[in-house]
């Protein structure tokens, strides 16, 4: 691991206005030129931040391959500010396409990991709408939870998560991660129903390369089945990883995601 991955200090970039600005910590590894003039963007999982492995991996392979890498915390996570609990999809997603417009790399490779595959998605569906706008030359989705609110929370909640959601705003679950528990807000579970992905077949205009761990216990690797299903017949490869669990971060998964983010970054032959 570069220690140059780890030592660089954050810019803080404001996003949004009046009460609901939040300062969002950016790390930008700067691309190179020609062939090399292409970057790396990190979004990070539910609760996890640009300081983890796989991030942290993905930026020493940019400084190796003299290309760029764009990492960010998300409002309420890592050294970013704002309140995690006010934190939705639309919300991150908005941060998300805000450091991208600031950092103005000239062509992007999408790295999202779990629920950051969900916002890889949206971003993609976002930039795409506009005229100008960086080309994706790739989506690498590690583990990816499109429409995990509605898919995998809604579906499975109990009498006492539904009605602490009603009578509280939000509902409370331990972490295999963590000793402080999961918060799943109210907000959260309905923005999600407005950012939903998983309706119809999801135009990338891209290449995209799913890795899943079928011993994922948070997200079944059926879900990616799922998501397959929603993406276009050609440039679609997914990688079942037989032991795999869902955060993919032992060292031959790092191996096999830088393997693959390398590959659509530079258009190297699989």
């Amino acid at each position: 691991m570069s220690e140059t991955a780890t030592s660089i200090q954050p810019t803080f970039l404001p996003v949004g206005t009046g009460e609901s600005e939040r300062q969002i910590a950016i790390i930008e590894r700067t691309a190179g030129k020609g062939a090399r003039n292409v970057s790396f963007v990190w979004l990070s999982g539910y609760r996890s931040d640009m300081s983890g492995t796989k991030a942290v991996e993905l930026d020493a392979l940019a400084e190796r391959l003299g290309i760029g890498c764009i990492r960010f915390d998300y409002s309420g996570h890592g050294q970013s500010g704002g309140k995690f609990t006010n934190g939705t999809i639309s919300r991150w997603l908005e941060e998300a396409l805000a450091v991208i417009d600031h950092t103005k790399p000239k062509k992007i490779v999408l790295v999202g990991s779990s629920m950051g595959g969900w916002i890889a998605l949206r971003v993609m569906q976002e930039l795409r709408k506009r005229k100008k706008t960086a080309p994706i030359a790739g989506l690498v989705l590690i583990a990816p939870a499109p429409d995990f609110t509605i898919d995998l929370i809604e579906p499975n909640l109990s009498d006492v998560e539904r009605r602490s959601l009603a009578e509280r705003g939000y509902f409370e679950e331990p972490s295999e991660y963590s000793p402080e528990p999961n918060i799943f807000t109210r907000a959260l579970i309905e923005d999600g129903r407005a950012n939903r992905v998983l309706t119809g077949i999801i135009e990338t205009g891209c290449p995209v390369h799913i890795l899943q761990g079928m011993q994922d216990a948070d997200v079944p690797f059926s879900h990616s089945l799922k998501l397959v299903e929603h993406l276009p017949a050609d440039d679609v490869v997914l990688t079942l990883v037989r032991d795999g669990d869902h955060r993919l971060s032992r060292p031959q998964d790092i191996e096999r995601m830088l393997a693959v983010a390398e590959t659509l970054a530079l258009h190297k032959a699989p």
